[in-house]
């Protein structure tokens, strides 16, 4: 085994799945990052340098050499969104984790015990990726992730104490009308350049039924009752995400 790769996202999951990584493996371990954190909230690089003390490791950052930002993807790409995903997940992320990684590396991923699903498409997905779900093996839970942040004096990132269930870019290409909605209210500059962006692109992120057709909703147009984020899908972003 050349390296053990733990890969963080500023996410509570992730955090602790790297914690229980290091003291199974010590010095094997790297925690990396792949960098988003133009379009994240400032909160998170305080937690990751909270995180860098309670891990007694540095956190490596990577980046994409070929995009600037998730708008330089959307821009060069012509691609927001759509059935197959976000590209800005696969080309910030997913191909920047690909390029980093070796072939004996051992990769952990913080998956909890409510994502088990997740762990197999990625294992069906890529076969070859010699991968430890630390959190899964343990019963952990999100919620447990939670607790072990506190109970190591951290505080928990920005977007969590706002509500959001998960800690993405403000402004998540794969969030519905109730996340949008929220994004609005607590950060109307972004929901302002991302609704610039779909009419720029002529691309909807959201839809509407009528009868049995979708109709795009552009944000400049959604309805502000629209949707509750907390009956929307999780929109977990990451180097493991298969979207």
């Amino acid at each position: 085994m050349n390296r053990v790769l733990c890969w963080f996202s500023c996410g509570a999951a992730s955090a602790y799945s790297a914690k229980l990584a290091i003291e199974k493996y010590g010095d094997l371990v790297e925690v990396v990052y792949c960098d988003t954190l133009k379009y994240e909230h400032p909160d998170n690089l305080r937690f990751m340098h909270d995180c860098e003390k309670w891990f007694g490791k540095k956190i490596e950052l990577i980046r994409s050499t070929k995009y600037s930002d998730i708008y330089d993807v959307f821009d060069k790409t012509g691609w927001l969104v759509g059935p197959a995903g976000a590209r800005c997940t696969t080309e910030l992320k997913k191909l920047v984790r690909r390029k980093y990684q070796k072939e004996d590396d051992l990769h952990i991923f913080g998956y909890t015990v409510e994502e088990s699903n997740r762990k197999h498409q990625l294992m069906i997905g890529e076969p070859d990726l010699k991968c430890e779900f630390p959190l899964i093996e343990k019963g952990i839970t999100k919620r447990n992730c939670l607790e072990a942040l506190y109970s190591a004096g951290i505080e928990i990132p920005a977007m969590y104490r706002l509500g959001y269930p998960n800690n993405n870019c403000i402004g998540c290409v794969k969030g519905g009308a109730g996340y949008w909605n929220k994004i609005r209210f607590d950060f109307p500059d972004a929901f302002e350049k991302m609704a610039k962006q779909e009419r720029k692109m002529n691309v909807a992120i959201n839809k509407r039924m009528d009868g049995e057709k979708r109709i795009p909703i552009f944000l400049d147009e959604l309805p502000v009752n629209m949707g509750r984020i907390e009956s929307e899908p999780n929109i977990e972003c990451g180097v493991l995400c298969l979207s």
